[in-house]
């Protein structure tokens, strides 16, 4: 007999809670303010969803259903250094690869 679906959902759920609530004790038994915990937990799940989406801003926004404005308004006041979360290197922009041709194309 296989359980519902939303059995292992509030399972989980559950957990995730317990988690935080212990959390929430630790940080209030260390003196952390209210004010630099809320901080911290916005800054620990905006680089969390940023990491996932390889610093993606607009993908980012869109999974937290806020707009990229907003988004890039976190990251500021929050001080995240967006580049060290990306795993890959950008492309270069169009300028710089036009360039690179044509340096590439005299060079033959």
């Amino acid at each position: 007999m296989s359980q519902p679906l939303y059995f292992f959902q509030e399972f989980r759920d559950c957990r995730v809670k317990e988690q935080l609530e212990k959390l929430v004790l630790q940080m209030y038994k260390n003196g952390v303010r209210y004010s630099e915990a809320v901080r911290e937990f916005q800054k620990a799940f905006l680089v969390t969803v940023l990491r996932e989406h390889n610093a993606n801003q607009v993908k980012a926004a869109r999974r937290l259903s806020m707009h990229r404005n907003t988004l890039r308004r976190h990251i500021t006041e929050l001080e995240v250094d967006v580049k060290t979360l990306r795993t890959s290197r950008r492309r270069p922009p169009l300028s710089e690869r036009i360039v690179r041709e044509k340096k590439k194309a005299t060079a033959t």
